[in-house]
């Protein structure tokens, strides 16, 4: 009798969990968001950009470049920024930095493909080997 009881409620928790399935797949994605980019190609004028060399979320891969709007002061960069992650994959933002007084901010409000309702408030930091990064909060919902 015990082995039977035993196949039962697996049986009914993959059944339960089959059904919620869905449920779970449709909800909106969000959490911490880390990056790391690498910047050799930047020399602080605009359509340049930066390399991204890992990052936690899917949207966002290796290879995957950040491109710049606008030139970089002599101390500080202000300006609109779009995450290029492939054919349709687009993600629009602004950046602020003071390079004295890092971290700076970056934020995303939104974009086209995998970045559609993409959502991100980080902030930017560089280590001692010339690697970028960013430490924040991510989401995928549509604005309410």
């Amino acid at each position: 009798m015990p082995s039977k009881r035993i196949i039962l409620v697996m049986a009914a928790a993959i059944l339960l969990s089959a059904g919620l399935a869905p449920g779970v797949a449709a909800s909106p994605r969000s959490g911490d968001l880390h990056v790391t980019k690498e910047c050799g190609d930047y020399d602080g004028l605009a359509g340049q950009f930066c390399t991204f060399q890992s990052s936690n979320i899917k949207a966002i891969e290796r290879g995957d470049r950040i491109v710049y709007a606008e030139d970089a002061g002599p101390g500080s960069l202000d300006t609109d920024v779009v995450i290029v992650g492939g054919p349709g994959n687009i993600a629009t933002g602004h950046c602020t930095l003071v390079f004295a007084s890092l971290p700076g901010r970056c934020t995303f409000y939104g974009g086209t493909g995998m970045f559609t309702h993409f959502r991100a408030s980080v902030a930017v930091s560089v280590d001692e080997y010339g690697t970028w990064h960013w430490e924040g909060t991510y989401s995928f919902r549509p604005q309410d």
